[in-house]
């Protein structure tokens, strides 16, 4: 058999690069893809339609964990709630520095 010219041999090398090419283009979609899918977050547990806290306090900041509610009050404490918001559990005093 006779061997192929050079330039066909080069257009061989190039052909293959290029499938080279598609298929870690592809690779990479799929990660990026599958990144996406695992790593964003799934929507979030409904809150309660309300919370029952103590008369007189005011909500600076409310959060939840798995398993509780937790509010940050003006009076410098947090109160952590069931997750149904309708009975406080624990209450933490935040000791400041003054400021």
């Amino acid at each position: 058999m006779d061997e192929p010219p050079a330039a066909d041999r080069g257009l061989v090398a190039l052909k293959w690069l290029v499938i080279v090419l598609i298929a870690t283009s592809i690779a990479g979609i799929v990660a990026i893809v599958a990144l996406f899918w695992t790593r964003l977050p799934r929507p979030a547990p409904p809150l309660p339609a309300g919370i029952a806290l103590p008369d007189g306090t005011r909500v600076e900041a409310f959060t939840r964990g798995r398993g509780f509610l937790a509010v940050v009050t003006d009076a410098g404490e947090i109160l952590i709630l069931d997750p149904g918001g309708r009975r406080v559990t624990q209450r933490i005093v935040i000791e400041t520095d003054g400021e």
